[in-house]
């Protein structure tokens, strides 16, 4: 019996997710429990097992293609089974957007398109699906690139080719891939499968046509104007959470400044104690530390907004903001209150390097209570984080600077640091919000009251 490769939740926030590749092709054999792609989440990059056993019969969406939750993505079935009638409905119903899926498969090599030369249809609109809606897809885009850098284009064709009830060309993965190969307009071409579906054997007439046809000469034009680039999972992702943290989320900022001098010297000291271990500190790492001991001495601002009740934490999971090549994400430290400085800095290497490989876990990105954004190494002087929901706060910490200060009436040079915090005020009222920055800064000029 055919098995309905679903568009799997990969992360709990997870609305969507975009076809990174195909581990197996069509006319591939699947077993329950094998892998079947990588997926692209708001998050990470996430493997999808198969749910079934059989050959993998068709692909409904390709690589580099996205699609919501719940979609129908690929069909697994016996090798003589018939599922025509199967994919049709899928068909009818929407299925995913699918141009570009890998190796149509040896049914499809023949041309006939009818076995494997299974219509993919594009998403749902406002899904945010590559390729929905007016704009081009994929496939189609790159068509008209290579038109455009050859200098000419192909004299136009009258026909056009059939289309389902969500305007998208009814056309086989394989008609898709060889009209993007050979800068084909598909949704020009004539089909003669089922339906008016456009197959291999459409193309291969087209370009001969066109081939043969007069064209006429464009102007090149040096340069590009501009370049539209498709969002990714976790760049939507940043951009809804920003839009539901700053709309309704009261923000509020206290901003300290610290003298780092004693922080300093206790890290070199630190270091050289925690060099037999193979493990070495950074600054950020004692910062984290601190903060999560405040925290457990200020449980009202380790705390997350639930609506009708606010939720104290008596465990500090420290929520770590790691810039990526796609946006951001934060990994979680776990019990960052009851660890040591050189079990931290290992595990934030490790998470951090996860995390721009795309490998991260949802349980280790998932339920931190509070967060910290560090853009002192870029130089960043001060700046304001934007809250996590449900947390209730964050802070942002900038560089380490040699400022001039006044001390006992003179003035002196001292390295300084500016940490703002930005607090839920739903939550954190401006005194408690105050007494915790400045339990944090009393740790950090005095890093040995953290062990009092």
């Amino acid at each position: 019996m055919a098995t309905k490769v679903h568009m799997e939740a990969l992360s709990p926030t997870m609305e969507e997710g975009q076809v990174v590749k195909w581990l197996k092709g069509e006319g591939d054999a699947v077993a329950q429990g094998d892998i079947l792609a990588e997926i692209e989440t708001d998050k990470a990059t996430m493997e999808l097992v198969a749910r079934g056993t059989g050959v993998l019969r068709t692909i409904l969406v390709g690589e580099g293609v996205a699609a919501p939750v719940g979609d129908v993505i690929a069909v697994i079935a016996d090798e003589g089974e018939d599922i025509a009638a199967l994919v049709a409905g899928l068909e009818g119903g929407g299925a995913a957007a699918g141009a570009g899926a890998p190796g149509a498969g040896a049914a499809a090599a023949d041309g006939d398109g009818a076995a494997a030369g299974t219509e993919t249809q594009a998403a749902p609109a406002g899904q945010g699906v590559p390729g929905a809606g007016a704009g081009p897809t994929a496939t189609e885009a790159g068509a008209g690139r290579a038109a455009g850098a050859a200098g000419t284009v192909p004299a136009a064709t009258a026909a056009v080719a059939a289309t389902t009830a969500t305007g998208r060309v009814k056309a086989s993965p394989v008609a898709r891939r060889l009209a993007g190969d050979l800068g084909l307009d598909i949704a020009a071409v004539q089909g003669s499968g089922p339906g008016g579906r456009v197959i291999k054997r459409d193309i291969e007439a087209a370009a001969k046509a066109a081939a043969a046809a007069p064209t006429v000469t464009v102007p090149t034009v040096p340069g590009v104007e501009f370049e539209d680039l498709p969002l990714s999972q976790m760049r939507k992702t940043v951009a809804r959470r920003l839009t539901e943290s700053l709309g309704p989320v009261p923000h509020f900022f206290l901003t300290v400044d610290v003298d780092m001098t004693r922080a300093l010297q206790a890290r070199v000291r630190i270091n050289e104690l925690l060099a037999a271990q193979g493990a070495k500190a950074s600054l950020n790492d004692m910062i984290i530390k601190a903060a999560a001991v405040a925290l457990t001495r200020h449980p009202e601002c380790n705390a997350w907004w639930q609506g009708n009740s606010v939720r104290r934490f008596n465990q500090v999971h420290m929520g770590i903001a790691v810039a990526v090549p796609d946006g951001l994400i934060t990994p979680v430290v776990r019990d960052a209150h009851a660890k040591g400085l050189g079990q931290i800095s290992t595990e934030i290497r490790e998470l951090a390097g996860r995390a721009r490989e795309k490998r991260l876990q949802p349980h280790e990105y998932t339920g931190s209570t509070f967060s910290i954004s560090n853009l002192g190494m870029f130089g960043i002087e001060e700046f304001t984080a934007v809250i996590n929901p449900p947390e209730a706060g964050i802070i942002a910490v900038g560089a380490v600077e040699e400022r001039p200060v006044v001390v006992d009436g003179e003035v002196v040079v001292q390295p300084r640091m500016r940490i703002t915090m930005s607090c839920d005020h739903r939550v954190i009222d401006g005194a408690q919000g105050a007494r915790f920055l400045a339990t944090l800064k009393s740790f950090l000029e005095e890093p040995a009251v953290i062990l009092i």
